[in-house]
């Protein structure tokens, strides 16, 4: 059996951001396939120090990553540089700051 890689983007139905209040935001990755989120969990791809090495912050600023098999999605929940609508916020809404997940690689087992 090999092993070949997709980005995130080709296997995970949602991938967003969103606020999670005016200091936090969160990143939703949702899988449609319960195969391919269990998957991904065994691989534990996702963690705080991952997030952080790709956001280019502190780990400590990672507040948590959450495998959470009911809805088939990885949360993760990051503190806001600035809190939201203050001056120097450039998305209110935390809604553009998913995008470093898109190309993150993603095992695929053939």
């Amino acid at each position: 059996m090999s092993t070949v890689t997709q980005p995130l983007s080709e296997v995970a139905d949602v991938i967003r951001s969103k606020n999670a209040g005016p200091f936090e935001i969160t990143l939703d990755i949702i899988f449609n396939n319960y195969r391919m989120f269990e998957s991904v969990k065994a691989a534990d791809l996702f963690t705080r120090t991952m997030i952080a090495d790709l956001y280019g912050i502190p780990e400590d600023d990672v507040l948590n990553v959450v495998y959470y098999a009911p809805a088939r999605a990885i949360k993760a929940t990051l503190r806001r540089r600035v809190p939201s609508g203050s001056v120097g916020d450039r998305d209110v809404y935390g809604a553009q700051q998913h995008a470093p997940l898109l190309t993150i690689p993603i095992p695929i087992l053939e």
